[in-house]
């Protein structure tokens, strides 16, 4: 073989080594190149996430969002987390999807895989009651829960008549949970506390009470591209809002959450949202822009994108109105 061949099959040899010790490098830590980069990381960013869109529109059209100049986004496991500064303060956004499977996967990748200081979510939500709140209006909810995943009571009766599910089972007679709907109990783990049920998941209250103060002065949108609103569009605190993986259209079923629970809003997320922040020790806050009401007609894209837009200014002077924490920079 000559020497000239012998040489090219060294260089395509170290090539190919290269290439693979990168790709390996690449695997083990997508985010490398973004945490070593020009100290990138100096700032602990802000999460912001959004679920539509809409909502990423919103953000777009806004003009306040600068995408970093070397390193605008990773993409991890389907998604991809946008790096910039939403106003000159360090963010992170992801577009997570609908349903609270989509949104917690993404916040858990977001808060294991970036410095992340807390998450700031906006979204759309249904209105479950419209002498509280109406299209166009922004809830910021104090607590939120899932009302979608029911668990079942036992079933014993001692009175004729009475059916006994477990009478029925099949192949055998035996236990059966079938019976009266009870609200569901979730699991908050944490790593100095044991395990405890809780139904509704409180929102921090240091930012809750940060944004009560903030944005009650907000001046929301009224029109888009000739929509308007009937009225003045408002921002209203200490709600409680309702997370399931439907759409809550039937207004029966708006009226027993409110009844039940004393819920104010419905949607597909702001529960995954805190479930995911409470499980990570990490503080967060929700903010809902309202683009319909149970039972009534469904809106136009315009209202739905000005629910959107005014969802996103709350969030927008909310995340304007805290400190940056900062990290050392190595």
């Amino acid at each position: 073989m000559s020497r000239i061949n012998l040489a090219v099959l060294l260089v395509l040899g170290l090539l190919l080594v290269t290439a693979k010790q990168s790709t390996q490098m690449s695997l083990r830590n997508p985010t490398s190149e973004i945490e070593t980069s020009n100290c990138k990381v100096a700032f602990l960013r802000l999460g912001l996430v959004l679920t539509s869109d809409n909502n990423e529109k919103a953000l777009m059209d806004s003009g306040l969002f600068e995408p970093d100049s070397e390193n605008p986004h990773v993409d991890i496991a389907g998604r991809r987390f946008h790096v910039g500064t939403l106003n000159k303060t360090p963010i992170m956004y992801v577009k997570t999807g609908t349903q609270s499977v989509n949104v917690a996967t993404a916040v858990q990748t977001l808060l294991i895989k970036f410095p992340i200081s807390g998450i700031i979510f906006f979204g759309s939500s249904g209105s479950l009651d419209k002498d509280i709140l109406m299209p166009g209006d922004v809830a910021v909810p104090k607590a939120v829960a899932f009302t979608g995943v029911w668990e079942w009571k036992k079933f014993r009766s001692e009175n004729k008549g009475k059916l006994v599910f477990g009478d029925f089972n099949y192949p055998e007679n035996g236990e059966n949970l079938l019976g009266t709907a009870e609200h569901q109990k979730i699991d908050l783990f944490s790593t100095s506390e044991e395990p405890k049920e809780v139904f509704w998941l409180p929102i921090t209250s240091s930012w809750y009470e940060a944004a009560t103060e903030e944005l009650k002065d907000l001046e929301l949108k009224k029109c888009h591209s000739g929509t308007c609103l009937p009225g003045t569009p408002k921002v209203v605190f200490g709600s409680k809002a309702s997370t399931s993986d439907f759409y809550v259209k039937n207004k029966a079923y708006g009226d027993f959450l409110v009844e039940k629970f004393n819920a104010s809003t419905a949607d597909s997320a702001s529960a995954s949202v805190a479930l995911t922040s409470l499980s990570n020790e990490k503080i967060f806050v929700v903010f809902q822009g309202v683009s319909n009401v149970a039972g009534g007609k469904s809106s136009n894209s315009g209202i739905k994108y000005i629910a959107s837009y005014n969802a996103f200014l709350a969030a927008t002077k909310f995340i304007n109105s805290i400190p940056t924490p900062r990290l050392a920079c190595e």
